[in-house]
């Protein structure tokens, strides 16, 4: 994973992006149509709001993940679903595991952070077994499925960009899509997710939208009148997804793939 965008607080990720990955997780797993008590490995698992997920709805045999920031894991082995999981710092593109050891594995939310993802789609279909699935699912960010973009797109504008993920094409559903085939993955498929979140108020998304710690530092770069114009800004862009209770409904995409390792 890349070292130069890293999220070191799982809690404050909770909030921040842990929410919507568990809505977009519910409808990924679904799809995926699997039977229950398989091995399962989640790839970049953060702190644990996915992986969590997988225990509950999937009840695997084995459960793994694996995330290179520290206080996110030591957040994933605080959740009691997760106490007898296998959460392991480690390098999507090397992972620590031997061959042919799961039934499953996933990347959620987490390839285009990959700083070589051919390397780290071989690396998942190494440790899975023949017959069993490698997928994951990636918002959409070049067609503004990011849950952020609105706010992304006005820290540009006064001046305060957000660093590009490293592999920020491999969004792209075409992108994926040969990651997989170059892969030699089989029976790959395709589809786009939607999801929905509310917040009570335009001040209780503020203060998610801005838990991210490199956020926070952009905006503390902004003079107090530019920090205003920017929230001002913020409000007039969510008006169209303001109710006339004051609560917002923000929407998000991701787009979700998966394929099978060929039998020999």
């Amino acid at each position: 994973m890349s070292t130069e965008i890293r999220f070191d607080d799982g809690a404050a990720y909770a909030q921040y992006m842990g929410a919507w990955s568990q809505i977009i997780g519910g409808q990924f797993l679904h799809w995926l149509n699997l039977p229950t008590q398989l091995d399962w490995l989640d790839v970049g698992c953060g702190n644990g709001a996915f992986t969590e997920q997988i225990h509950a709805q999937m009840q695997p045999r084995q459960l793994a993940g694996i995330d290179p920031a520290p206080a996110q894991l030591d957040y994933a082995r605080s959740r009691p679903a997760l106490a007898r999981a296998i959460l392991l710092e480690g390098d999507a593109m090397a992972l620590p595991f031997a061959d042919d050891s799961f039934d499953v594995a996933v990347m959620p939310l987490v390839i285009f952070f990959v700083p070589e993802p051919a390397r780290g789609v071989a690396e998942m279909v190494r440790v899975v077994r023949q017959g069993g699935l490698v997928c994951a699912y990636a918002w959409d960010m070049y067609g503004g499925g990011f849950p952020y973009t609105l706010l992304a797109e006005a820290l540009r504008e006064v001046g305060q960009p957000a660093p590009a993920p490293p592999s920020v094409s491999a969004s792209r559903p075409e992108v994926l899509h040969a990651l997989w085939q170059t892969a030699g993955l089989t029976d790959i498929a395709l589809r786009r997710f939607d999801a929905r979140r509310s917040f009570a108020s335009f001040d209780d998304w503020w203060h998610i939208a801005t838990l991210r710690s490199s956020t926070r530092e952009r905006l503390a770069r902004l003079d107090a009148a530019t920090r205003r114009t920017l929230q001002a800004r913020m409000r007039e862009r969510l008006v169209e997804f303001t109710d006339a209770h004051g609560q917002l409904h923000l929407p998000a995409h991701a787009h979700a793939i998966r394929g099978r390792v060929a039998l020999s």
